[in-house]
Parts: C-alpha cells; sequence; structure tokens
C-alpha cells in the first residue's frame, strides 16, 4: 500500500510491505515538492494490524498539518510504481 499527502510544497510518502521473511515494513518519505531534499524512514512493525495503526497516525498527523491525501494505492499499480521510483531516489 502506498498512500502521498502534499501541502503545498511538501510531500509525505508511506509504503506499507510485507519484506522477504513477511516481515511488515512501514517506510516513510518527506521533503519539498520538486527537490531532493527530504527524508526517509524506514520502521519494523510487529503485525499489519500494527502497521496500519501507525499509517493512521501518520494520517491523523497530516490531516492536521493540513495536507491533503492525493494518492492510496496498492503496489502494483502505475501511480505506486511512480511513488516507489521518488522513494529509490531518496534511498541513495
Amino acid at each position: 500500500m502506498i498512500i502521498r499527502w502534499e501541502s503545498e510544497h511538501d510531500y509525505v510518502l508511506v509504503h506499507v510491505h510485507q519484506d522477504m521473511f513477511g516481515d511488515w515494513i512501514v517506510s516513510r518519505a518527506w521533503g519539498q515538492i520538486g527537490t531532493q531534499f527530504g527524508g526517509l524512514k524506514h520502521m519494523l512493525a510487529d503485525s499489519r494490524t500494527q502497521a496500519m495503526m501507525w499509517v493512521d497516525d501518520i494520517n491523523h498527523i497530516q490531516l492536521s498539518r493540513h495536507f491533503r491525501k492525493v494518492l492510496e494505492t496498492q503496489d502494483h499499480t502505475p501511480e505506486a510504481r511512480d511513488a516507489m521510483r521518488q522513494l529509490s531516489l531518496l534511498d541513495q
């Protein structure tokens, strides 16, 4: 699952997935739109339930900061591939 929030100048992107060991990973990227300024954090969840609880918390925080949700999709859509390219640029 990939979710993206944006404000006028900034974005937050969250990717929730299982790794090859079956662990649930929540990756969060943030930064300024149109630049490579930002950060990337990976968190290991105990379960899918915990990962989704973290996503709910992130959603609440972003909405309170007046970000709007602009994307919510599953991993294998064209939109998700574009979002993952952005994450891979930050991971270098």
